[in-house]
């Protein structure tokens, strides 16, 4: 290959294949256009060699009178031709220019120049092409308005003997996004209470975005009671209020709590549940110690071992099984430290003695009423014969 020699031609001087030389177009016709180069005759530059992207017409590219530079690719004196390439130029000096930037990381512009089949053609000074999963962070269906549009792009591959050049716009976008992703992990704390979206739904929580940074919210923490599937409580889309539990910016991972920013089920309790209530309830869990009693979503009492029933009892299981709803009653609320004391054998004591009340009551009354019989006095009943025998 010759090695390249710029040229200025002033007048009637020798050029060889390889010169690069100053032309002005002096004509432009359907496929070619003519230069004068400052040689003893014009030169021809094909419309193949104008631009490394694909030309429909030569007026397209060039007018009359447009002066660049050009390189000489074929030379033939005997019978005066002479081309040129203007695009020969242009790569040249693009390749170079292209590689310091994908080593440096470096973000350029360029238009999109035609939509093709599996994505975009742009120019760089040579052809560059943008692959359709490079062209947005998301999908795209249609890329028919993205025509006559510059986009900020990074070139990822280069092979100059295959004339090939990989960019993308998807790349310039993430990092964008990781920056702004830095600047929201530098700014939050625990404990800050922020508007999210959200954004997408798992088994194990979902997804919530803070302001262009994804957190999560594990599904022990989307209500304050048990939420068997995160759908039962949120959707795509929502707009909710979020607590920061935790922060781990090294791994850039986010804790995040819904039912944090909601009055709790204990916020109320000591008004919800008085002490000597009577209450009906659910058997949650068995402990060795006792057994505990869901009063209301998120609220647990305990039922001591001691209180389950008026006789000994080794483990509470004998008496109880889960799922099973029961009666207790209230024996003491410490809202401060989500307690309440319960009792099933104080519920049956009351019983109990109500019931030993009511029996008292009963014989009083039937006392009463023998004691005193039809209600006649013996006042009444011995003055008629008093009254006789004057």
């Amino acid at each position: 290959m010759m090695e390249e020699t710029n040229v200025s031609l002033t007048d009637a001087t020798t050029i060889s294949v390889g010169d690069v030389v100053k032309a002005t177009v002096t004509k432009v016709e359907d496929k070619q256009a003519l230069v004068d180069l400052g040689y003893k005759y014009d030169g021809l530059i094909p419309i193949s060699e104008l631009s490394p992207l694909h030309v429909e017409k030569v007026s397209d590219v060039v007018a009359v009178g447009d002066t660049f530079e050009v390189k000489v690719i074929k030379l033939n004196d005997e019978k005066e031709e002479l081309v040129v390439s203007k695009k020969a130029v242009a790569m040249e000096s693009s390749w170079s220019d292209l590689e310091q930037k994908m080593q440096a990381g470096e973000i350029i512009e360029a238009t999109v120049k035609e939509v093709v089949k599996g994505g975009l053609v742009v120019d760089v000074g040579v052809r560059g092409f943008i692959p359709a999963s490079m062209v947005e962070r998301h999908f795209v269906e249609d890329f028919s308005d993205y025509k006559g549009k510059t986009l900020a792009l990074k070139v990822v591959e280069m092979d100059k003997e295959k004339n090939k050049v990989i960019l993308s716009h998807k790349a310039v976008l993430e990092d964008e996004v990781k920056v702004q992703k830095q600047s929201i992990m530098d700014k939050i704390q625990v404990g800050q209470v922020l508007e999210g979206t959200v954004q997408r739904m798992t088994d194990f929580g979902v997804f919530v975005d803070i302001g262009g940074v994804d957190g999560l919210v594990h599904v022990s923490e989307l209500a304050w009671n048990r939420v068997d599937k995160p759908s039962d409580i949120v959707k795509e889309g929502d707009k909710v209020q979020v607590k920061v539990l935790k922060i781990d910016r090294e791994n850039e991972r986010i804790g995040l709590s819904i039912k944090e920013t909601q009055a709790g089920p204990w916020a109320n309790v000591a008004e919800d549940f008085k002490a000597g209530s009577i209450l009906n309830g659910t058997v949650k869990r068995m402990v060795s110690f006792g057994a505990f009693i869901e009063l209301a979503p998120g609220i647990e009492g305990l039922v001591h071992i001691s209180q389950i029933a008026n006789r000994r009892v080794n483990t509470p299981s004998e008496v109880l099984k889960e799922g099973q709803e029961v009666q207790v009653k209230v024996l003491d609320v410490v809202p401060q430290e989500q307690r309440i004391s319960l009792s099933i054998r104080a519920v049956e004591e009351d019983r109990v003695e109500q019931a030993e009340r009511a029996s008292k009551r009963e014989q009083q009354q039937f006392t009463q009423e023998n004691n005193q019989p039809m209600g006649v006095t013996l006042g009444e009943l011995f003055g008629d014969l008093k009254d006789k025998f004057k």
